[in-house]
């Protein structure tokens, strides 16, 4: 284990040519990041999933109810012991051979049987009022952490000039703002790795997991070998569209469809500015470009940078769903009135719709109302569950 430990924390690999781990030792005039304060992370994290249960209970809850939003799901799917039993022993989506002998044997048509199995896959996922709540959490400390990262970085020399980053690198004092400002947004990434597997499943869960993923070992990497300065860059920098997401979402919960365009048109264009534009110029340049100039490349220069490199294709792909659902509102706004955000379906919808399965009847003469898409408006059912940046 000891020599495990020993290669691990190779120096050669962390730190810059002659900087050893000795050099980074605490000292009564100056304090260093330390792998150790990482620990913390695992406690805080915990308080904060804690904090997000008795807020969304006791705060978000109330606000939802307020704007008279239901607890009420999607449409249940009429009792059937057959396809209940087919559902949950042996798949959730069967191909067409399984629903064609589904058909002769409920002599039901295979449609009305494909909308039975999507109706029973809807009734597992959350209703409006918990995507609210937990939308009211997220918007809450994204709001949170994103004032205070300005507030933080406006008193900084790195903000104004990037070669601040890494002028007497790595011989850098850790502040008491900079380690609450790291520890909290590492917390806060480890909660969202776990609360992943409990919150609403969507499409890209798998790349939201790598996000998450490759956001701690960001932070992990930047704060071990201390890079924090510039990492509060790209902590800040990713933190400032999130708000904007969330808080359309809530509009969208809510019904107040005006507001909601206006909040996700705002939030496209900080994405994209900041994530497109920003982030490869300005910090992208520095971590690249400047640090090469005034500290040179090191083997974990090259694995922050690649880190960096990796959650900027993340952003292109995001911008590119973005994008996407813009190119759509705008084809559905040629035939009339336009409206950026009327479109069908979003490509990261957690619930599913057909439209065209919605129009049929079920089997029997009993024809149920028409489903909706998010529990609230089936026309304006596209759901802004857009990317989570940096978180999300």
């Amino acid at each position: 284990m000891a020599g495990i430990l020993a290669w691990f924390w190779n120096e050669r690999f962390w730190l810059p040519h002659n900087v050893t781990w000795a050099d980074l030792k605490n000292t009564e005039e100056a304090t260093f990041p330390q792998a150790e304060d990482l620990y913390l992370a695992f406690p805080l994290a915990f308080c904060i999933f804690m904090v997000r249960l008795i807020f969304e209970r006791f705060v978000a809850k109330p606000c939802a109810i307020a704007l008279n939003i239901q607890a009420n799901g999607p449409q249940i799917a009429q009792p059937n012991a057959i396809l209940e039993k087919v559902f949950t022993a042996i798949t959730k989506h069967p191909d067409e051979k399984r629903l064609e002998g589904l058909s002769k044997q409920l002599d039901w048509d295979v449609r009305s049987i494909q909308r039975w199995f999507r109706q029973r896959r809807n009734q597992e996922k959350p209703s409006t009022l918990t995507r609210f709540c937990e939308s009211m959490w997220r918007f809450s400390f994204y709001l949170y952490v994103f004032t205070y990262g300005v507030r933080f970085l406006k008193k900084t020399p790195w903000l104004w000039n990037t070669r601040h980053c890494w002028y007497n690198y790595p011989y850098q004092p850790l502040t008491t703002d900079l380690h609450y400002y790291y520890i909290l947004e590492l917390s806060f990434y480890w909660s969202l790795m776990f609360s992943q597997f409990t919150d609403i499943k969507r499409k890209d869960f798998g790349i939201m997991f790598l996000h998450h993923l490759v956001s701690i070992c960001l932070i992990t990497f930047s704060y071990v070998n201390n890079m924090a300065r510039v990492g509060t860059l790209v902590l800040c920098l990713h933190d400032s569209a999130d708000a904007l997401l969330e808080a359309a979402k809530m509009a969208n919960y809510a019904k107040f469809q005006k507001v909601c365009d206006l909040l996700f048109v705002m939030f496209a264009m900080v994405f994209i500015t900041t994530r497109l534009g920003i982030f490869p110029l300005w910090v992208l340049n520095t971590t690249l470009f400047e640090s090469w100039e005034i500290v040179g490349p090191y083997p974990s220069w090259w694995v922050f940078n690649l880190l960096l490199l990796l959650i900027q294709g993340l952003n292109c792909f995001w911008s590119y769903l973005i994008l996407k659902i813009a190119c759509k509102a705008i084809s559905k706004g040629k035939a009339g009135k336009w409206n950026p955000l009327h479109v069908s379906k979003d490509d990261r919808s957690d619930i599913e719709s057909s439209s065209d399965e919605e129009d049929s009847e079920p089997p029997g003469k009993n024809p149920h109302t028409a489903t909706t898409t998010n529990g609230t408006s089936g026309t304006n059912g596209y759901l802004l569950t857009g990317p989570c940046s940096v978180d999300d």
